[in-house]
C-alpha cells in the first residue's frame, strides 16, 4: 500500500509539474498586444482563448480610455507576463465568395529573362546581362523616360541606333543606373537581349466587402511573378466579374486549380494595393452574396478556434455556396502573415467536386461563429484536403484598417 501511495503522489508531482510549464510557456508565448472590440472587453475570456490551465494564474487589470492593461501572474505571485489590449470600434464586412478576374500594370518592367542576339555571324550574347541586368530587376526608366509599358522600351531600343541607352532600375531596395549598348541582329533591328513583363492576370476570390466605404479586400496572399517570384509591382490594376467554368481536381503530390473566364470588360473594382496579405482597393458597385446579405461582424486573432467553420467559394459559375471545414491548427502571431491557420476541408461535396483547396480559392472568407475569422491562402501540395488560411485582422492591417 505504502509504494502505491508513493507511485501516486510522484505522478501527481509529474502532472503538476507538467501543467505548471505547460501554463508557463503557453503564457509567455501570449501577444504582448491584442485588440477587441468594445463588447468584448470582459479580459479574462482574453486569456482563456490562450491559456487552458487558467487556475494557475492571476490576472491583475488596469482599465484606460481605449486600452486595458494586463498583469499576469503565476500562481497569483510570479509576475511573467504584460499585455495590452487596444478597444477598438466593432467592424461588420459583407463575406464574398465570389470569383473576381484580376488584371495588373507593373510599376515598372519586369526583367524575366535573357535572350542571345542572332547575328550574320552567329550568335552574341545578350548585351543586357553583359551590362549587368538582372532577372527580377524593374526597369523604371530608359533615356530618362518613364516607362509604361513594353512598347515604350521596344521603340527606345529601336530607334537608339546602337548608342547606348541609359537605364534606371530598381533591384530588390536599391535604385541603379547602368548603360547599355544595343546591337543590331540579322534582320537589322536593334535588341539588347531581354524578356520583360509589364502586367499580369488571373483567377482569385474576394474575401470581403464594406459597404461603408466600399473597400474590399481578396486573395489574402499576394501576386507573385510566375517567372521570377517577386511581388507583383503594381502601377494600376482592376477586378472584373467572373464564371467558374471548369476544375482541375487537386491530388497528391499536383495543386488543382480552378479555370474560370471574364465576363465582361467592364470593371467592377480598381486595386490600389498587391501586399503580403492579399490585394485591395474601392469596388465600383455594391456587392452582396444570396447567403449574407448584411454585414457580419470580424473575429479578432483571440476569437479563432479551433474546431468547425465554413468557407464560402465558387466552383461552378458564379453561385456562392458554402461548405464545412476545421480548423486544425491556430497560430499565435505578432506580426501579418498569410499562414495563420491550418484548415481542413470536410465537406462532402467540395472534396468531390475540387479533391479539396485548389488554385483559384484563395480569398474565400472563413467564417466561425458567425464571424469572418479569415480567408483561405494556401493549399498542403502533398495533402490538397488541407491549406493555409489568414486571420482577416492581417488583411484588414494591411489595407489600412485601425487595428
Amino acid at each position: 500500500m505504502k509504494w502505491k501511495f508513493k507511485r501516486k503522489a510522484v505522478n501527481y508531482i509529474y502532472i503538476s509539474v507538467f501543467l505548471f510549464l505547460t501554463t508557463l510557456s503557453q503564457i509567455l508565448f501570449l501577444p504582448s498586444n491584442i485588440n477587441a472590440n468594445e463588447k468584448d472587453i470582459n479580459t479574462s475570456s482574453f486569456i482563456r482563448n490562450f491559456v487552458k490551465n487558467e487556475f494557475l494564474y492571476k490576472v491583475e487589470k488596469k482599465i484606460e480610455s481605449q486600452k486595458v492593461d494586463l498583469n499576469i501572474k503565476l500562481l497569483g505571485l510570479i509576475p511573467v507576463k504584460k499585455m495590452t489590449v487596444n478597444v477598438v470600434p466593432e467592424i461588420k464586412l459583407i463575406p464574398g465568395g465570389k470569383p473576381i478576374g484580376v488584371k495588373i500594370q507593373s510599376d515598372g518592367l519586369i526583367v524575366v529573362g535573357f535572350s542571345d542576339i542572332e547575328v550574320d555571324e552567329g550568335y552574341k550574347q545578350s548585351p543586357a546581362a553583359i551590362g549587368g541586368v538582372e532577372i527580377g530587376d524593374i526597369i523604371l526608366e530608359a533615356q530618362d523616360k518613364k516607362l509604361e509599358n513594353v512598347y515604350d522600351m521596344l521603340d527606345i531600343v529601336k530607334s537608339s541606333n546602337g548608342k547606348e541607352i541609359k537605364i534606371k532600375l530598381k533591384r530588390k531596395e536599391n535604385i541603379k543606373v547602368i548603360y547599355l549598348k544595343p546591337i543590331k541582329n540579322k534582320n537589322n533591328e536593334y535588341k539588347i537581349g531581354l524578356w520583360i513583363r509589364d502586367s499580369t492576370s488571373g483567377i482569385g476570390t474576394l474575401t470581403y466587402y464594406d459597404p461603408k466605404n466600399n473597400n474590399f479586400g481578396a486573395l489574402g496572399h499576394p501576386i507573385n511573378d510566375v517567372d521570377t517570384g517577386i511581388l507583383f509591382p503594381i502601377r494600376s490594376g482592376k477586378i472584373f466579374d467572373a464564371s467558374i467554368v471548369g476544375i482541375e481536381q487537386g491530388q497528391r503530390g499536383r495543386p488543382g486549380e480552378l479555370k474560370g473566364i471574364f465576363l465582361n470588360d467592364s470593371a467592377i473594382g480598381e486595386i490600389e494595393k498587391n501586399t503580403l496579405c492579399g490585394i485591395y482597393g474601392k469596388l465600383l458597385k455594391v456587392y452582396n452574396n444570396d447567403i449574407y446579405k448584411k454585414p457580419i461582424p470580424i473575429a479578432y486573432q483571440y476569437e479563432v478556434k479551433e474546431g468547425p467553420a465554413k468557407i464560402l467559394t465558387t466552383v461552378d459559375g458564379t453561385n456562392v455556396k458554402e461548405y464545412d471545414i476545421v480548423i486544425e491548427k491556430v497560430i499565435q502571431q505578432t506580426k501579418p502573415s498569410s499562414k495563420s491557420m491550418i484548415i481542413r476541408i470536410t465537406d462532402k461535396e467540395l472534396l468531390k467536386k475540387a479533391g479539396g483547396i485548389v488554385q483559384g480559392m484563395s480569398g474565400s472568407p472563413i467564417i466561425q461563429n458567425g464571424k469572418i475569422v479569415g480567408a483561405v491562402t494556401h493549399v498542403f501540395v502533398n495533402k490538397p484536403d488541407m491549406g493555409y488560411g489568414i486571420y482577416i485582422e492581417w488583411m484588414l492591417k494591411q489595407q489600412g484598417y485601425d487595428m
